[in-house]
């Protein structure tokens, strides 16, 4: 009798057992399409004196996730160890593989699930939220520099550069026409390259007032000469006063401007610096966290960097709401830099995935299911003895 009876009770617990571990089993395959999820398997152990089994805990897969890209360049997925860091408002912190992250209205990067900060390294190696409120746009910058290239013929007697546009301080723009006028009256009908070339040089803005003047002077080979190959005008724009070179290249070299016989002219102007305001047109991460700001005029500047977290057992994270991970009590985070000691790397515009495998879920699935089976089989027989037993007893 006494026998019989534990035989139910242990397929009572087989039962209560079995259940259990289909819920964790469940669980892993309805977040097989969410971003950072790690996957759990439940343990099974024997209760002292056959008394049937129990679940003993669950142990969480810390293995990587497939990395899969995205269209949003602010996702991010980290290629190795480490974790995302995050703080809410009032200061906790937690850890995440899912790297779903965008930028707020007020420039701050946040998890787009939570709207959690994430953590990182500004231009200073300051820990902290990564902000890019300040780097939205760049202040307007004055030109100092304005390069000329290309030939202009010794033959000709004189020669236009037009339409080329500078900036003051305060970042307007200012169309500049530089006029040269050779120095060699007889230019025109001259085939000696002996003696080089001279030219005056008139810079005037857009309503012909004149800004400045000078002189630059070509070698026989058509290179600039020492002294003679840079001219500068001294102006005011906006109320402030501002230099700008007319650079004609490198003395006797022939990367700039030069001035060759039998070659037509064709110089041109290259406007060296010098904006008005500008804003961001588009951000990514590279490989190392670093946020990479490119501006409407495809100048790139790096921002901040991202930071990771790793502990010496991850698998005793305490998972909690979303992706989120809380560090285990008797362990302490961490953080560096990505691709630094043990810390992986970034790959931007990319997520990781749920690591679970579904096959290998379906095949525990399978098994739990038969076991559920055999137990509740094991009851059904021991309820029938019982049935047995007790009539007997009334015959």
């Amino acid at each position: 009798m006494p026998s019989i009876l534990q035989a139910l009770y242990n397929s009572v617990s087989g039962l209560f057992s079995f259940s259990q571990g289909l819920n964790t089993i469940s669980n892993n395959i309805s977040n097989m399409n969410t971003p950072g999820f790690r996957g759990s398997d439940s343990f099974y152990e024997n209760v002292m004196g056959d008394d049937g089994t129990r679940i003993a805990g669950t142990g969480e897969d810390t293995s990587e996730g497939q990395i899969e890209q995205t269209t949003n360049a602010t996702n991010v997925a980290i290629n190795g160890e480490g974790l995302f860091v995050l703080k809410d408002s009032q200061g906790s912190t937690y850890y995440t593989r899912s790297g779903q992250f965008q930028f707020n209205q007020d420039g701050v990067l946040v998890d787009s699930v939570n709207g959690y900060f994430v953590q990182g390294y500004d231009a200073n190696g300051n820990f902290g939220n990564i902000d890019i409120s300040s780097l939205k746009t760049l202040p307007a910058q004055a030109t100092t520099t304005v390069n000329l290239t290309g030939n202009i013929s010794p033959n000709d007697p004189t020669d236009k550069v037009s339409n080329i546009t500078v900036y003051d301080a305060q970042g307007a723009s200012h169309v500049l026409t530089v006029t040269l006028t050779n120095s060699n009256p007889n230019a025109a009908t001259s085939t000696s390259a002996a003696s080089g070339s001279s030219w005056t040089v008139a810079v005037t803005d857009s309503n012909g007032n004149s800004l400045g003047s000078g002189t630059v002077q070509f070698d026989s080979t058509g290179a600039p000469e020492a002294g003679f190959n840079t001219v500068t005008v001294n102006t005011t724009f906006g109320g402030q006063a501002q230099s700008i070179a007319f650079n004609f290249g490198t003395p006797g070299g022939l990367s700039g401007a030069t001035s060759f016989h039998g070659t037509a002219s064709s110089l041109a102007a290259q406007v060296k610096d010098g904006h008005a305001v500008i804003g961001i047109s588009s951000q990514s991460f590279d490989q190392n966290g670093v946020l990479q700001l490119t501006y409407a005029d495809s100048e790139t500047k790096p921002g901040p960097q991202l930071a990771l977290a790793a502990f010496a057992d991850e698998s005793n994270l305490q998972a909690i709401q979303g992706n989120l991970y809380l560090p285990p009590k008797d362990q302490v985070a961490q953080i560096g830099r990505p691709g630094t000691s043990y810390l992986g790397q970034i790959e931007g515009s990319s997520l990781e995935m749920s690591n679970v495998d579904l096959t290998q879920e379906l095949a525990d699935m399978i098994v739990i299911q038969r076991g559920y089976q055999a137990s509740s089989r094991v009851m059904t027989v021991s309820s029938d003895m019982l049935q047995q037993l007790y009539d007997s007893t009334r015959s």
